[in-house]
């Protein structure tokens, strides 16, 4: 933001009302999946049909195959680093690989050393790479804080936040407006599919304090990311807003090498927990629900591992396909009426009250009509539709005039609330009385309150009780 002319703090403004509003979705869809233990293909079926919530699910792991690509390119580099600062020659690395390819040998054997590492992850069920992810936790703010020290400390503070905007008025509005719906966008799959992650968890309670972790969390983290690329004009003349662009410009001393291999281990780390929690499981959950029959989720985070790390080749996308980035980078336009549909659903249509045996049918009360719920159907078009040429211009700047980036600048805020209020009208209007219920349902011959808990399901739709040690429900079918 602060590159295409935002000041210091209308950028951080951006950033804590962007964080703000996707820690509504965030929060209410984590409670789903912590309440049931069910992941978010299971849980689409209940508000799409059994049918429709294909759309969602392919929707989703496109995305999850795309971005765990383009992680394990950006891990390939953190190992690039890592060994430059062992062996400095490793800089002049011979290439014998065409430009037209998008990557040099070294890039090539960096991309391979760090997908073989990663790769064995896939296979280990989360729960028991927990170290891993507390290492992460704990490595990679030091070095961000790190690094934000060490952009104060060659700028001396100031000069950081004193960086005069470049834009005022309408424009320095709409360009404020398109700040805060990327940082909306960047999180949007998250949003949708947080319940595969939040089923592990032990109840729902955990998930309270998202609305105010979330924004302060992202919030730091996005501070220490504006100062650095802040620092990097004062220092460097340019902006550079990935970290390792900027340390691969520090020199060779002893200092300046081990502080290279710190920040670049500490990202390799931050990578590939993202890769595995983020994107692998759950493109292995997406996965399993397609090709229940043949994919579990291991066998789909493998599947993934391949099409997103070898098939797209995402150093080529990274390196020649603008457009396909510009495709990802709008694909909120699709993902914020998804989280409509399923936040107004749940709480607003179905008062929190759904059958989780009935979700694993494809014949029962969210059969809807031949599998599709037309309400969240119609109730998706309206929220897709205004913004959509907003999307093809950012795929293709040709496309359109300027006049269509105004509602794309704000597709995740009109996506998300105006898709929840439509269905929510949609289902008062002309409600299935099916799938409206009195009790939630969570065995075909059980019925418990809604204040009760629920012990968990297992992937193949029965269920499971849960040990208070690990959450063996949300353990089943990995």
């Amino acid at each position: 933001m602060i590159a295409v002319g935002l000041g210091f703090k209308a950028s951080i403004a951006a950033i804590v009302v962007g964080q703000l509003f996707i820690s509504i979705p965030m929060t209410l869809h984590g409670y789903i999946g912590a309440k049931l233990h069910i992941p978010f293909p299971v849980l689409a079926r209940s508000s799409f049909g059994f049918y429709f919530s294909y759309f969602a699910i392919v929707s989703r792991v496109i995305l999850a195959c795309f971005w765990f690509g383009i992680q394990t390119t950006t891990g390939g580099n953190c190992v690039r680093e890592m060994i430059k600062a062992i062996w400095p020659s490793f800089a002049s690395f011979p290439n014998h690989l065409p430009a037209s390819s998008g990557a040099t040998s070294q890039s090539m054997l960096c991309y391979f050393i760090y997908w073989s590492i990663q790769f064995p992850f896939l296979l280990v069920h989360p729960s028991k790479i927990r170290y891993l992810f507390i290492l992460k936790s704990i490595l990679t703010p030091i070095c961000g804080i790190s690094l934000m020290a060490w952009a104060f400390h060659r700028t001396g503070g100031g000069p950081i936040f004193s960086n005069p905007p470049t834009l005022s008025g309408s424009a320095a509005a709409w360009q404020w407006l398109t700040g805060l719906n990327s940082v909306l966008g960047q999180w949007s799959t998250l949003a949708i599919n947080i319940g595969d992650f939040t089923r592990y968890a032990r109840g729902p309670r955990e998930q309270y304090v998202q609305p105010f972790v979330i924004p302060l969390a992202f919030t730091f983290i996005a501070f220490m990311g504006i100062s650095v690329t802040s620092a990097s004009k004062i220092i460097y003349g340019e902006y550079y807003w990935d970290p390792l662009q900027i340390i691969a410009l520090w020199g060779n001393s002893p200092g300046e090498r081990a502080a290279r291999f710190w920040c670049a281990f500490s990202f390799t780390l931050a990578t590939l927990g993202t890769n595995i929690a983020a994107n692998s499981i759950s493109a292995g959950n997406d996965f399993n629900a397609l090709l229940p029959r043949y994919l579990n989720i291991r066998r789909g985070s493998i599947l993934c591992s391949i099409i997103g790390g070898w098939v797209l080749v995402p150093w080529y996308i990274l390196a020649n396909a603008t457009r396909f980035l510009g495709f990802a980078g709008g694909y909120t336009v699709f993902l914020a009426p998804i989280a409509g549909v399923m936040s107004s659903d749940f709480y607003l249509v179905k008062r929190r009250k759904v059958s989780v045996p009935a979700m694993y049918r494809p014949t029962s009360i969210y059969s809807y009509w031949h599998g599709i719920n037309w309400r969240a159907l119609v109730a998706m078009l309206v929220g897709c539709i205004p913004c959509f040429p907003g999307f093809l211009h950012n795929i293709e700047p040709s496309i359109g005039g300027k006049s269509v980036t105004y509602m794309f600048s704000i597709s995740w805020l009109y996506g998300y609330f105006i898709t929840a209020a439509v269905y929510w009208t949609l289902s008062t209007l002309f409600p299935d009385t099916r799938s409206l219920l009195d009790a939630m349902i969570y065995d075909d011959d059980d019925t418990i309150p809604d204040h009760e808990s629920i012990e968990g399901v297992g992937s193949d739709g029965s269920p499971e009780k849960r040990d208070e040690s690990t959450p063996k429900a949300a353990e089943a079918g990995f």
